[in-house]
């Protein structure tokens, strides 16, 4: 059987330095806030390029506390709206609507599966404080449209880079250049996702790109008010021991998830660099008519956390596909504006987002996966009949 994410095997590249990373916690007596944490949140801000880097308990409470900073700081209030892509896991709305905040939920590409830019300007009312983007599939969302749209209306940009880590984008005199993320001349510079907002929540759930060995997340932030407030905001609304400015909650990465990303941060270019060469391999490789492909780039815009294809007899495939040993997963199988907790919305009519999560069906890719493996799934794609 083909896996579709053997966490465990990806992980055992890594063990004999994640044991010692544990075993040191383990040993030293200080589990929260302590010498890892700190040390990783220098390495990835780092890495992403920004300020700041806040460890938080998940993905979902640091795009809540980013939101929560910013009705603290007077910069929203309940009832603003923020513009979210209608594709999205459904933790991109929660951390919205858990601030009483309104989500305005806009369709997106059929060929990028991201927010179209160009329904975003309409979708503005003078309640609108921010914009998120959501990296979906591993894929940048940033275009220079929705950062001038952030500039003309004074919006806050937000990124929900959960399942995008390392993604990167290369802006050349004013240009938005995609170039394998390298620089090759004087006058550019490379954007990593996470950078490019005024703030981005990111999710280490075991799963993602980088991930830890339980739950994880992470802010980033060139603002320093910012950055300190939702550290504040993470420690039950403390940043002086038994002395409490706000109402906030308990939400802080421990030690030893720190010190395991810290490993695993080492290997992550070169792990997505493995799942682009294995997207390659399935976009040049896969052909068959009842079955298709977003349009795919390979030059480090897309990390390929997820491969996603898209056919009308989804059901049928997937069994054909377990059949064949072959694990897939459905990303995601109801939109949010379909869901129960979102009922208000249930009678919208979003058919792009609609038609993504009727035909939705990711493949396995992952950097253990083997050419072999690779092949075995491309030919049983390309067997496959309606």
């Amino acid at each position: 059987m083909i896996k579709f994410l053997d966490i465990q095997k990806i992980n055992s590249h890594y063990s004999s330095e994640i044991d010692e990373a544990m075993q040191s916690i383990a040993h030293s007596g200080w589990y929260l806030r302590g010498t890892e944490t700190s040390l990783f949140e220098k390495d990835y801000s780092g890495f992403i390029g920004t300020k700041h880097c806040i460890g938080v308990g998940n993905g979902l409470d640091a795009l809540w506390l980013i939101y929560r900073a910013y009705i603290e700081l007077g910069m929203m209030q309940p009832g603003d709206e923020v513009i979210v892509p209608a594709n999205t896991y459904i933790a991109s709305i929660l951390a919205i609507t858990e601030n009483g905040l309104k989500p305005v939920l806009v369709e997106p590409r059929w060929d990028s599966l991201q927010i179209n830019d160009e329904l975003i300007e309409q979708a503005i009312t003078p309640r609108t404080r921010s914009i998120m983007i959501v990296h979906l599939y591993g894929r940048c969302a940033y275009t220079e449209h929705i950062g001038e749209i952030c500039k003309k209306h004074n919006l806050k940009l937000v990124e929900d880079n959960a399942q995008a880590h390392g993604c990167c984008i290369r802006i050349d005199n004013g240009q938005l250049i995609m170039d394998n993320c390298q620089l090759s001349t004087i006058n550019c510079q490379l954007f990593k996702t996470g950078s490019l907002g005024d703030a981005a929540g990111h999710s280490f759930y075991p799963g993602k790109n980088l991930g830890a060995l339980g739950d994880a997340g992470a802010v980033t932030t060139n603002d320093d008010k910012l950055a300190e407030t939702i550290r504040s905001l993470g420690n039950y609304g403390s940043s002086e021991k038994y002395v409490f400015p706000y109402r906030g909650r308990n939400s802080r990465i421990d030690e030893l998830q720190a010190a395991v990303l810290r490993v695993k941060l080492r290997y992550l270019e070169a792990d997505n660099k493995r799942r682009i060469a294995i997207a390659k391999r399935y976009s040049e490789g896969i052909n068959n008519p009842a079955i298709s492909l977003p349009s795919l780039s390979f030059d480090g815009t897309n990390v390929f956390h997820l491969f996603p294809v898209f056919t009308e007899h989804r059901e049928e495939l997937q069994k054909h596909l377990q059949k064949n040993g072959i694990e897939t997963l459905i990303h995601y199988p109801i939109p949010p504006h379909k869901q129960h907790c979102y009922s208000e919305w249930n009678e919208l009519s979003l058919p792009i987002t609609e038609r993504i999560h009727q035909q939705e069906l990711s493949l396995p890719i992952s950097p253990v996966l083997t050419d072999e493996e690779v092949d075995k799934v491309i030919d049983a794609v390309n067997k496959y009949r309606k």
